[in-house]
C-alpha cells in the first residue's frame, strides 16, 4: 500500500465520519442555544432541563436519517472492500 492510497483512503474516512455526525452536532448546538435563550429570557436556571429537549431532537433526527446514513455507510464498507486488493500490493 503506498502512501498516497493511504492517505486518500484516511481522507475518505474523516470525512465520512464528519458527514455523519455534523447534523447530529449541529442539532444538538441548536437546541442548546434555543433552550438557553428561554432560561436566559425567563430567568430559569434549571441545568438539567437542555437534557430531555436535547434528547428527543437527537432521537428525532436519527430516525429521520437513519436511511441516509445506514446507505453511506454500506457504500463506503463496499468500496474500502472493493479497494482490499489494492491495499495488499
Amino acid at each position: 500500500m503506498n502512501p498516497e492510497f493511504c492517505t486518500e483512503l484516511l481522507k475518505t474516512l474523516m470525512l465520512e465520519s464528519v458527514m455523519l455526525a455534523a447534523p447530529f452536532l449541529a442539532t444538538a448546538i441548536v437546541i442548546g442555544l434555543i433552550v438557553s435563550l428561554f432560561q436566559a429570557i425567563s430567568g430559569i436556571s434549571e441545568q438539567t432541563l437542555t437534557f430531555v429537549p436535547k434528547a428527543l431532537g437527537i432521537v428525532a433526527l436519527l430516525l429521520l436519517l437513519m436511511p441516509w446514513m445506514i446507505r453511506n455507510v454500506v457504500e463506503f464498507t463496499t468500496a474500502v472492500f472493493e479497494k482490499l486488493p489494492q491495499m495488499a500490493h
